[in-house]
């Protein structure tokens, strides 16, 4: 490992340490700061979860609720936005539950036009792939897909995850991530090509 990899390892430990020690103090000046940045992510992972706004919006809230109310429970040895991922992912779940539906994808399909997602001002790999492809056909086709692909796909692409941060937040095994990265791709790739005819 070379001496830059080995420094910003040691201060995403110490960042992670002290985010954990805010958040059992319940520091409201360290939450605010979570807030400012990490909003952008969690609402576009939201909206790509559940496909609607509204929803997105009121697990958004609620999410930042449980940070604040269970903050103790974030132990400051994974990265924090692998964390606030896999709370906001439980609430979707719990939502789903309570509202009865199939699955994630029956939790869009009742709304019929596709979210829009505001840009952060921050590149990524699926950013630039949105800017290439047109962003709006990517978004139909990423809709049309299962929701385990989608949500592989976004935390991978969009929110440049790691695979074990992935299976981290989902619960699922690293195989399994893998398989659902892999088959989203080439489920998705055909609609994209489609899309362009």
């Amino acid at each position: 490992m070379n001496a830059t990899a080995c420094y910003f390892e040691n201060w995403m430990e110490h960042e992670n340490a002290e985010i954990a020690r805010g958040l059992r103090r319940r520091d409201p000046d360290l939450l605010d700061r979570l807030i400012e940045q990490y909003q952008h992510r969690l609402l576009r992972y939201l909206l790509y979860l559940t496909g609607r706004r509204e929803t997105a919006e009121d697990v958004f809230q609620e999410t930042w609720v449980r940070v604040l109310e269970r903050g103790a429970q974030y132990d400051g040895q994974h990265n924090f936005s692998t964390w606030l991922f896999a709370v906001a992912r439980n609430l979707v779940i719990d939502l789903a539950r309570r509202k009865k539906f199939a699955s994630l994808d029956s939790m869009a399909d009742d709304e019929g036009e596709p979210v829009q997602i505001a840009a952060t001002g921050q590149t990524s790999a699926f950013d630039l792939l949105a800017v290439q492809e047109d962003s709006e056909r990517v978004r139909n086709a990423l809709a049309h897909i299962p929701a385990e692909y989608r949500e592989a796909l976004v935390l991978r692409f969009h929110e440049e995850l790691s695979l074990e941060e992935i299976s981290s937040v989902t619960g699922a095994p690293l195989g399994t991530i893998k398989s659902r990265i892999y088959r989203g791709l080439n489920t998705l790739m055909p609609r994209l090509k489609g899309a362009r005819g």
